[in-house]
Order: C-alpha cells, then structure tokens, then sequence
C-alpha cells in the first residue's frame, strides 16, 4: 500500500545540500584509485591485488544500494541517513588505522556499503522538483555527484603523495562529521511513501524489474557504461607511472579535474531535452564515449589525447546518467528508491566487473588491454540500446 503526503518543496537550500552532499559522500569511494599505487608499495604487493580494494568498495556499494536504498521508501530519510553517516565515518577512520592490508578488503566493501546516501539524494530531488524541473534536478544532483568521483581523485591523489595515503581517510572522516552536522540542521525530514513491510518491500523491486522493460534497459545500459568508465580510471594510475609520463598519484588525481568539465556540461542534459527526446540524447551520448575510446587508443600516450578522452568519456557517461534516471524516476513516483536500487545496484555490479576486468587486462596486456574492455562494454551499452528501443519515438 502507497501512501501520499504532502512533501517540502525543492528550495534552493535543500537543492545545495544534495548537490555537495552527493559529491562529499561518493568521494568516499574513489578515494583509493590514485592511492593504489602507494598501498602496493607500502605493503608489498603486486598492482593487480590491490586493485582488489577498488573492486570491493563498487561491490559494497553495489549491495548497500541493493540493502539500504529501498529504505527511502519504507523509513524517514533523515533520519535514515544520519544514521548511515555514523557508520560511514566508523569505515573510513578503521581505513587510516589499518594494521595490515587484509583489513583493507573488508573496510573498503563498508566504505561502500555505507556511502550510498547521494542515491537517497537523486529520487529526493525528483520527488520534491516542479514537474517541468524534474530533470534539471536530477542533472544538478547527478553533476555534484559525478564531479565528486572525479574531485576525489584529485584531493586523494595529492594528499596521497604529500601525506601518505593514511591521510586521505583520516580527512574525509572529518569531511563526512561536518556533512552530518550540516544535514541534521538544514535538511527537512520526508515521510516514507510505503506502508508495509521490509520483505514486501524488496518482493516489490522483483516485480518492478519484471514489469518495467525500460528499467531493465536502463540498468543494462548504465552497468556497461559505467564498467567502461570504471576500466579506464582504475588503470590510469599505472598507465601514467610508466613510460612516457612517469608520474605519479598527484597527477593522476588532477585528471578529475578534467574530468569535471565533462559532468559540469553534462548538468545541461534538462535543457537539452526541450529539442530532442531522452532517446536521442542517450544515442549520442553512447557515441560521445566511443568517440573517447577512440582518442585513448590512438592518443593515449600523449597529455593531450588523454585529456580529451576524460571530457569525452565524463560527458558521456553522465548525460547517458541523468537521461536513464529522468526515464525510469518517471515510472512510478511512489516507487522512486526502490526504482533506483535496481539501477544503481545494477551500475555498480557493471563498475565493480569492469575495474576486476580492467585489472586483469592491465596486468597481461597493459593500455591495449584495458582499451579493448572499455571499447567492448561501450559497444554493448549501443547495442542495447539501438535494438531495445527500435519502437520508441
């Protein structure tokens, strides 16, 4: 049974607080790209089995979007997301005082496990937006979290290198406290859109993945463009310490930067879709992240290819993002979490396969290799979509 309540409006305020919040709480998980390097180092041992923390901390978010999400629709959100905080900040002080690498496994996957509230934040926004401001809404949230991934890398890359990678997590605890504070003054509580029960609740995202073919297309589309995605930044780090670059973490943090020029353009995606349907947009955008392969492949040893493929695949990714959560929040208004924990949970198991993929290919075919599993996963995403959605205007 659904249940309808009046709900706060989307002022300014609570908008903001989305927007950094998202970006603040998934920094969480990427913290440790550019740092994998330096924990091999520290610990002695090979790049490719602490590539095992990146691909724990997707599958950890992976699960607490499959186990902690669908909560937004049966508890107060507030509440339910200060109280993920506290654990948030447990996971990330127990990183800085890590004993041995064996504990990092374990904290990573609760690293991402926890760190999920931007995905409460994304259908919050959609529910409380105007209805012709849904997916400017969307695109704002989405941008402040996209931007974060990629602003992650950058502040971890550099206090990695200056500090020790210890530092990181000590850090973005205090980060994480302060974000607490401000969501406990400023954000307003909502009231949950279910009546039931925890285990009805989950029986119903089977059915929504049953009955909703554009869900399922979706999940599909996201899990391969983000295992794409996934695939380049987990390798970049050790792309750019051989030859010819021979750098290290801080540079390959700065690449965020970059990056963020791609998900800033991509905020434009609501205005965008006054001239073309979501369809089209997703088209181009697919083709958008081909074309960034492409640039890696030819150009990727060289700065300036390297940056234009960041633009390319950021761009695409996000505007393909936001088009995908406009589509499926759309389906049923009452069912917004639980829509998106079939999505989510669906891009993070695809992030999480590209990264093990990626690290694999890195370890026997190094760049080459990692570019055939990103030009792959991005061709299946086309594919999908082009046979998929044949019939749709």
């Amino acid at each position: 049974m659904e249940n309808n309540i009046t709900k706060p409006k989307l002022t300014p305020i609570i908008l903001w607080i989305m927007i950094i919040g998202s970006g603040l709480v998934v920094a969480n998980n990427y913290y440790n790209q550019p740092l994998l390097s330096l924990i091999s180092k520290e610990f002695k041992v090979p790049e490719s089995k602490v590539s095992t923390i990146a691909m724990l901390t997707q599958i950890g978010y992976a699960f607490g979007l499959l186990f902690i999400i669908p909560l937004g629709d049966l508890l107060k959100r507030k509440k339910l997301i200060l109280i993920d905080f506290i654990f948030i900040i447990l996971s990330l002080l127990g990183m800085y005082f890590s004993p041995s690498l064996i504990w990092l496994f374990p904290l990573s996957f609760l690293i991402g496990f926890t760190s999920v509230v931007p995905q409460i934040f994304v259908p919050m926004a959609s529910e409380l937006a105007d209805p012709a401001k849904k997916s400017q809404a969307i695109g704002m949230v989405m941008s402040g979290l996209l931007v974060g991934i990629l602003l992650s890398r950058v502040l971890s890359g550099f206090i990695g290198e200056y500090l020790g990678w210890r530092a990181v997590y000590l850090i973005g605890s205090v980060i994480m406290f302060i974000l607490w504070v401000l969501i406990y003054i400023f954000l307003p509580e909502i009231q949950p859109n279910y009546k039931g029960s925890y285990s009805g609740l989950m029986k119903s995202i089977t059915q929504l993945i049953k009955n909703e073919p554009v869900l399922r297309l979706a999940a599909f589309r996201g899990a391969t463009g983000f295992a794409a995605f996934s695939a380049f930044w987990t390798t970049l780090v050790f792309h750019l310490e051989q030859a010819p670059f021979h750098t290290g973490s801080g540079i390959a943090g700065t690449f965020g930067l970059i990056g963020a020029v791609g998900a800033l353009a991509a905020a434009l995606v609501g205005k965008v879709n006054k001239y073309l349907s979501l369809k089209r947009i997703i088209f181009y955008s697919i083709i958008i992240m081909l074309f960034a392969w492409g640039f890696f492949y030819q150009f990727g040893f060289t700065y300036w290819g390297l940056i234009i493929g960041v633009i390319l695949i950021d761009l695409g990714l996000q505007s393909m993002h936001v088009c995908n959560q406009t589509q499926i929040f759309a389906l049923n208004p009452t069912a917004t979490n639980r829509l998106n924990t079939v999505y989510m949970t669906s891009y993070f198991i695809g992030g999480s396969l590209g990264t093990y993929i990626a690290a694999n290919a890195w370890g026997k075919f190094q760049w080459n290799g990692v570019i055939a599993v990103g030009v792959v996963f991005t061709i299946l995403c086309f594919v999908s979509h082009v046979i998929f959605t044949k019939n749709q205007k």
